[in-house]
């Protein structure tokens, strides 16, 4: 297994970006020098994050969701945790 989160991630099964094996083995998300756990999808080269809004629900069923600018680092939870400043 890579020591590395994948560049996209996406945690829709419908979405090209979904990786089932690197979500299961558990992927955080430090943006900003935050930890987030609310992230349904990220992308580390063009720095933006995915967040879901509360608990409503759009149309299609799938969760209201904002995209957020900024400096994103993926890491894999059975792995130490990277040091990541604003």
């Amino acid at each position: 297994m890579p020591s590395v989160p994948p560049d996209r991630l996406a945690s829709d099964p419908k979405s090209p970006f979904h990786d089932a094996a690197a979500l299961e083995r558990g992927v955080g998300i430090i943006f900003k020098g935050v930890e987030k756990t609310n992230v349904d999808e990220y992308c580390v080269s063009e720095g933006w994050v995915r967040l879901v809004v509360g608990k409503a629900v759009g149309r299609n069923g799938l969760p209201l969701t904002m995209k957020v600018q900024g400096k994103v680092v993926p890491y894999f939870r059975d792995l130490p945790r990277p040091d990541a400043e604003g």
